[in-house]
């Protein structure tokens, strides 16, 4: 199972980083226009908001009346602004508050349908043949009616197009509207820079981070782990990859046990290491999934070591393929065909 974000592996480090490969997922984040993904498809979380304080008992109800009055007075520009990143759902609960916040939010309703056909143009969902050009321009018109999620996906498209000053034009609107997924991919940018801009490159994955943004999390965890640009700080470094690992960001689960394995920003724990290591491994790290059939086999395991080994031959570990034989001599021909129907059944846990 190939990982396909980026920047690229840096050979002087165990721990893994993003290679600079695919541009499908060579940002980090890519929005969604209905589920909260910390992934591909869902990569960021969507915030809601709480849009009517619970009035007390003693009000009245000319003082409901007044607050009423109070919501349909926000000016427009300033409440889309507010809304820009909702996801529909919110969008739907927002526009409930009053006839006035209903029309304000029109454009955005719009956009979130833009953004879902945009989304089948570009991946060919629902019997629709795929048409990049199609899909941005149903994103540059979610754009335009304010939507940071349309956004963040006409970037998408523009840099996979190497039109990066575009892409990055686009990234930079979405993050200025407090988009987690447009600041993460802002910031990324700016590493990828000649030269990098590694200052405001911290400044937006640092919001995106604090914002939930799991992928941004790892990132900021691989700056302050490596240095580059900035101070090294493998305590604070070691925080965000777990951060980003409980979000379900897989390469930051592997990171995390090298952590534990190592005591590097953590304290040593074998126990821990082994835990995480698996979660990676059963995510589809290939990594894991050798170095965990490796600690199997040391604990005589064969039959799941076997198992864990084969899929990280599968997915291009070479090292993994000789040990795995030297197991599979051992095993009689029921277990080595039961181990492969495994491995033939094996599916990844869903991961951000």
């Amino acid at each position: 199972m190939k990982q396909r974000t980026w920047p690229s592996r840096s050979a002087a480090s165990r721990f893994s980083s993003l290679p600079f490969s695919n541009v499908k997922e060579i940002h980090v984040s890519e929005s969604s226009s209905g589920k909260n993904r910390t992934v591909k498809s869902s990569i960021y979380s969507t915030r809601s908001i709480r849009f009517c304080a619970t009035s007390s008992s003693s009000s009245t109800s000319s003082k409901s009346s007044s607050e009423a009055a109070d919501f349909s007075a926000l000016p427009y520009d300033v409440l889309t602004k507010i809304a820009a990143s909702f996801n529909l759902p919110n969008l739907r609960a927002a526009s409930l508050v009053c006839r006035s916040w209903s029309e304000a939010l029109r454009p955005l309703r719009e956009a979130m349908l833009l953004l879902r056909w945009g989304k089948q143009f570009k991946h060919g969902k629902r019997g629709v043949k795929p048409n990049i050009e199609k899909a941005l321009d149903s994103f540059l018109k979610g754009a335009a009616r304010g939507s940071s999620l349309a956004m963040v996906d006409a970037g998408l498209i523009y840099w996979e197009m190497g039109k990066k000053e575009k892409a990055i034009s686009w990234y930079q609107k979405a993050a200025e509207l407090g988009d987690p997924a447009g600041q993460c991919n802002l910031g990324i940018s700016y590493l990828q820079a000649e030269p990098p801009n590694t200052k405001e490159a911290l400044k937006w994955l640092y919001k995106a981070s604090i914002a939930g943004n799991s992928r941004a999390q790892y990132q900021l965890a691989l700056c302050l782990h490596q240095g580059g640009g900035t101070d090294r700080n493998i305590k604070e470094a070691a925080k965000w990859y777990k951060k980003a690992a409980e979000g379900g960001y897989v390469r930051a689960m592997y990171n995390v046990s090298l952590c534990y394995s190592f005591g590097e920003g953590m304290v040593h724990s074998r126990q821990l290491a082994r835990k995480w290591m698996k979660r990676a491994a059963d995510h589809g790290h290939s990594r894991a999934q050798f170095e965990h059939g490796l600690a199997l086999f040391s604990d005589g395991d064969m039959m799941k070591a076997v198992v864990y080994l084969e899929l990280a031959t599968r997915a291009g570990e070479r090292a993994a393929a000789h040990i795995k034989n030297v197991i599979l001599q051992r095993l009689s021909a029921a277990s080595r065909d039961h181990a492969m129907l495994l491995v033939d059944r094996w599916r990844a846990l869903p991961s951000s």
